[in-house]
């Protein structure tokens, strides 16, 4: 993935993000100003601009990771999204407790029914 020079995501959290995304072997990075990770239609993590990752998950799973790294759900462009956690720098830099929760994810949008393309 080439992100642009105007990306003012720090290039060492994409590399935090590219492995943790490695952890999962069918997903690859995509987006060139905002990365994000998708599985059959469904967004299921992405990097804001200002490099805060936001994960998808189920409810009870997100009800567990606000409670145990005292984190939020994500906002983004002053909405709330509503099935996606915020993931602490800390955590993100914790690729071995953050793999359980990005798997989780995927695992999550997979129960989704995927959407249509357009191709």
């Amino acid at each position: 993935m080439a992100t642009k020079k105007s990306n003012s995501i720090p290039p060492e959290t994409i590399e935090l993000y590219k492995k943790l995304i490695e952890t999962v072997p069918k997903i690859e990075l995509k987006g060139a100003t905002m990365p994000y990770t998708s599985h059959n239609g469904h967004m299921f993590s992405f990097l804001d601009k200002d490099g805060k990752l936001g994960l998808r998950l189920s409810a009870d799973e997100r009800e567990t990771f606000i409670s145990m790294f005292k984190t939020s759900l994500c906002k983004a462009h002053w909405t709330v999204l509503k099935e996606y956690v915020e993931v602490p720098d800390k955590i993100l830099k914790d690729t071995k407790t953050l793999k359980v929760y990005f798997q989780k994810s995927f695992k999550y949008v997979d129960t989704l029914k995927p959407k249509a393309t357009k191709k």
